[in-house]
């Protein structure tokens, strides 16, 4: 996974500060959380128990100060209270949840009002041989970007390098 994902293009689409408080959803081996660590507090959920050990041995130094806090959860259960976080992001697992729609209600709800929400897959300008493969079909990205607008005032999408990226704005 960390091999496979642009993390740095995506981060800043998030475009957060040193005070904000972030989500990733599903961080996998933690890679994304250690980029996001690098300017501020960061929290994450993932159903994989594998993935936390994993990626809390990567930011080990981070989460013994409590700038770096990795929970077992999903996009639908996080777990955290509402407008919590100033961003979330999601990198290459949003079509594995099980409900779109539950899971996007849930970010909306622990997103803070004037806070930002990125949902990344597979795709972009230049994917790479393994990735071309799992992209995502042009109705499914229509529909996470119709769902998207339904909850949140602005939605914009963004080819990167090896991801297709929409960007969410909370009113």
């Amino acid at each position: 996974m960390s091999v496979t994902n642009r993390q740095r293009e995506v981060a800043e689409l998030l475009a957060h500060g040193r005070d904000d408080r972030v989500l990733e959803v599903g961080y996998g081996p933690g890679k994304l959380i250690a980029l996001l660590a690098s300017a501020g507090t960061v929290y994450g959920v993932d159903p994989s128990a594998e993935m936390r050990v994993q990626a809390t041995a990567r930011n080990r130094k981070k989460a013994r100060t409590g700038q770096v806090d990795l929970r077992l959860g999903t996009a639908d259960a996080t777990g955290f209270p509402d407008g919590y976080f100033d961003g979330v992001i999601s990198v290459n697992n949003v079509a594995l949840w099980p409900d779109l729609e539950a899971g996007l209600r849930e970010l909306h709800r622990v997103t803070r009002p004037g806070g930002r929400l990125v949902v990344a897959w597979h795709g972009g300008t230049k994917p790479s041989r393994i990735t071309r493969r799992l992209r995502l079909p042009e109705p499914m990205l229509s529909r996470i970007q119709d769902a998207l607008a339904g909850r949140f005032e602005k939605v914009d999408r963004h080819e990167l390098r090896s991801l297709t990226a929409f960007r969410a704005y909370k009113s």
